[in-house]
């Protein structure tokens, strides 16, 4: 059987992971993000002996996934679940620790192509853009009750908009005669709303609009900040973890939480460390490393790429609550209004 839809750095992943698949009698892989799982069906086809645990928020990405991995049916569980779940979801099926984990993150092709999806600003199209169909906030109900000021700090904070105030004040005041439900009446607004200059250059400019909604719809950074964590107090000694980030602030997280798993957390100047403040983790990439030429040319929405990957050396140190951080994801999910 050859897959219809290849993800993206599929051999780096491959690479990445398979020493610590290849090193157990009945390892089990976990893909936090499986999307079409297109990396979960080249594990299974890679590793006959690997047990793979899938989720995904998007109820027709868990259809799809299953569907694919339908010739490794026995060994696959593919549940609806976002990745702040991990913990639970493991332990519902009775897995104590894991030897791989991936995080595929950003929009997948099907989000992206499927215009009731809501996503694209290239096309006109309802203003949803739910990764998680059964949870109620959408992008156009964003539009219509946010504050300006909640508004602008998403726009900044998650779209890293120059221009976040003024297109702030641009959607509340044409929301004030028509609701903004359309991407191309949004895209129009934000076009109107930036200098004239802004418009000519960094391609769309409604880009970064659509990613600050996309973000606050589905609390992906606060998910993910609880989330990374948990992955990494799954790993057995010797298991390996690799975070693929499509955009600079879901890398930032990664980065972050890998960093520090790998750096001593013992006060400097102590003659001996103790055991309990040494790392944990060993990067295994140099910063992020991007897709390569080849990897562009075949598929060219990998070209934002910035991919991480650790190996764990240690039981983890015991760390803070990630608690407030998945109260943090579940109320953006829900629309309460921070």
């Amino acid at each position: 059987m050859v897959p219809a839809h290849v993800p993206v750095a599929p051999e780096r992943v491959l690479e990445l992971l398979g020493p610590a698949i290849e090193s157990q009698d009945h390892p089990v892989y976990v893909d936090a993000t499986i999307g079409l799982g297109g990396h979960a069906w080249l594990i299974a086809e890679a590793f006959p002996q690997v047990r793979i645990i899938g989720l995904d928020r998007d109820p027709a990405a868990v259809k799809a996934a299953q569907q694919r991995l339908a010739n490794h049916a026995e060994r696959t569980t593919v549940v609806h679940a976002n990745y702040d779940q991990l913990h639970q979801v493991c332990d519902d099926l009775g897995v104590a620790a894991a030897d791989a984990v991936l995080f595929d993150l950003g929009v997948s092709s099907p989000q992206l192509d499927l215009d009731e999806r809501g996503f694209a600003y290239s096309r006109d199209t309802a203003l949803d853009m739910r990764m998680d169909t059964t949870q109620e906030l959408t992008a156009a109900r964003i539009l219509a009750t946010y504050p300006r000021a909640e508004l602008v700090r998403i726009l900044a904070r998650y779209g890293e908009e120059r221009y976040a105030g003024r297109i702030a004040t641009a959607i509340v005041n044409a929301r004030a005669d028509q609701p903004i439900e359309r991407s191309a009446q949004l895209v129009e607004l934000i076009r109107q709303a930036i200098p004239a200059p802004a418009r000519r250059t960094g391609g769309n400019p409604a880009k970064r609009t659509f990613q600050a909604l996309r973000v606050e719809v589905n609390g992906e950074l606060a998910a993910l900040e609880a989330a990374l964590p948990q992955a990494i107090d799954l790993l057995r000694v010797g298991g390996r973890i690799v975070v693929m980030s499509y955009q600079s602030l879901e890398d930032a997280i990664a980065k972050r939480v890998l960093q520090d798993a790998a750096t001593s957390a013992a006060p400097a100047g102590l003659p001996v460390e103790p055991e309990a403040t040494k790392p944990y983790l060993r990067l295994l990439t140099r910063g992020a490393e991007p897709a390569g030429p080849a990897e562009q040319a075949r598929n060219p929405r990998s070209a934002p790429l910035r991919l991480r990957a650790a190996v764990k050396t240690r039981p983890s140190r015991p760390r803070p609550s990630v608690q407030s951080a998945k109260t943090r994801a579940t109320r953006s999910r829900q629309g309460v209004s921070r």
